[in-house]
């Protein structure tokens, strides 16, 4: 491996720093985006059941709120219940929204960085290209022969550096993509929850 890198030259060890970066960011949002992190299945009825007779407590509401986004989002809408019980259903659904985007920031996360990595891992390949067509070039001055090792040199850099940038940028944008629908999925998931526990609660106080 490291034979690969020395013949791939020094443009090769930004794309090296962007592989570890893309790993790192794939892993992270893998244990962040897991569903009983962020939606557990069965939250919503839980909450539902337990507020058909009363609204829970402060203590009962930040348990909620620690269990997962989706108890976030539920939590803000109770405690605007439980600190003034006369607000209309316009003023639950306000408290879950701005609980709901702080959860959308946070899902997001490192989202655009793998995106940036995915978009310039390929002309970072690409300037590895012309570093090695340079050489290439400069292994033959004046129309000689050249150096034969400096032009399999410059040869080497040239390929090495456009395989390496596809190899990083490909995966960078599977990953992307599939971490950017899993999160607008998670997104509806919560705005329907918060808009049935509206209703919910809207129905308990007529």
């Amino acid at each position: 491996m490291f034979s690969i890198l020395q013949a791939a030259g020094w443009p090769i060890w930004p794309l090296v720093a962007c592989s570890v970066l893309a790993m790192a960011l794939i892993i992270e949002r893998f244990i962040s985006l897991q569903t009983l992190k962020v939606a557990p299945p069965r939250l919503l009825d839980e909450v539902l059941t337990v507020t058909r007779l009363s609204v829970p407590g402060p203590d009962v509401v930040s348990k909620l709120e620690k269990n997962s986004a989706l108890g976030e989002v539920l939590a803000a809408g109770l405690r605007a219940l439980n600190t003034n019980p006369l607000c209309n259903q316009d003023e639950l659904r306000a408290g879950m929204e701005a609980s709901g985007r702080l959860v959308a920031h946070r899902l997001e996360r490192y989202l655009s960085a793998l995106a940036t990595i995915a978009s310039v891992a390929p002309l970072m390949g690409l300037f590895g290209t012309v570093v090695g067509m340079i050489e290439i070039f400069g292994s033959q001055p004046g129309g000689t022969g050249g150096n034969p090792g400096q032009l399999a040199h410059g040869i080497s850099v040239a390929l090495y550096n456009t395989a390496f940038g596809l190899i990083v940028a490909i995966p960078s944008l599977i990953f992307w993509r599939y971490f950017r629908a899993r999160v607008d999925e998670y997104l509806l998931t919560l705005e329907l929850a918060a808009e049935r526990l509206a209703r919910h609660l809207y129905t308990l106080r007529k």
